[in-house]
């Protein structure tokens, strides 16, 4: 059975998609079985495409790219492994969905898994930035990859 992961962030056009393709990537290189998702807290750009500037960011950094944003629904909580918020208002937003206390511990910060984060584990929204934004957003997204990959290793071997 893979061991299943998904990023939430708000409208799932920006960092949610690009935090998604980049750990596919990861993934498929290491051959690990492993599904690999992500979606918005809210509903404004449900069946919409990721950002163009999400699109251009990961092809700059030779990632793929292909996706239809949607919105998490409360009843999911058992198709997940690992729920990565991209900042404390979506970990928030998900806490608060979680049917039970083993849903909200198989949600976590994706910056968590970056031991040089610091304090401050929110991945900026680029939205209403530019080129620079959404390139922060792809360094601290690549940054948090090992740890993660570390994780979802863990998690295939005690699977």
């Amino acid at each position: 059975m893979p061991y299943r992961v998904t990023f939430v962030c708000t409208g799932n056009i920006c960092r949610s998609p690009m935090a998604e393709w980049v750990l596919r990537h990861h993934v498929d290189e290491e051959g690990l079985d492993v599904e690999v998702d992500s979606s918005g807290t809210g509903p404004w750009h449900v069946g919409h495409d990721a950002d163009s500037r999400t699109v251009a960011a990961l092809r700059r950094a030779g990632y793929r790219s292909a996706h239809t944003a949607r919105r998490f629904e409360a009843d999911w909580f058992d198709r997940y492994d690992l729920i990565l918020a991209l900042d404390e208002g979506h970990l928030r937003a998900l806490r608060s969905m979680a049917p039970d206390a083993d849903a909200r511990n198989r949600i976590r910060l994706l910056r968590e898994f970056d031991p040089d984060a610091g304090a401050d584990l929110d991945v900026p929204d680029p939205y209403y930035g530019g080129r620079a934004d959404f390139d922060l957003v792809l360094e601290m997204v690549e940054a948090a990859m090992p740890g993660l990959l570390e994780e979802i290793r863990a998690g295939l071997k005690a699977a």
